[in-house]
């Protein structure tokens, strides 16, 4: 008989290969997690802060580097947005971009 902690590994790992064959990046991904407490997860805003998923990629980037220069105002945003590289940007743009929208 399988041990639970045995049928909890297997599982895990097909989870990964189905996440991995679908082309998902998993840091950009584990890096759009921390956006989910104000933009919902994956981007879908339930209400009150925009909806980032589906965004296009282009204005993804622009609105985060303009955050993070002080171009654009913010209560919170600019904090966050100066927290990502610019490599790191152009992967959150492409993962929301990627987000279907409902």
């Amino acid at each position: 008989m399988i041990s639970l902690r045995m049928l909890l590994v297997v599982i895990g790992l097909g989870l990964c290969s189905v996440a991995q064959a679908a082309g998902v990046d998993n840091h950009a991904r584990n890096m759009a997690a921390s956006c989910s407490a104000c933009h919902g997860t994956d981007g879908y805003s339930e209400g009150g802060m925009p909806v980032i998923a589906g965004m296009d990629k282009k204005l993804f980037v622009t609105t985060m580097k303009d955050f993070k220069s002080g171009a654009r105002p913010a209560t919170v945003m600019h904090q966050h947005a100066k927290g990502y590289s610019d490599e790191q940007i152009e992967m959150l743009a492409k993962f929301f971009a990627a987000q279907k929208r409902k």
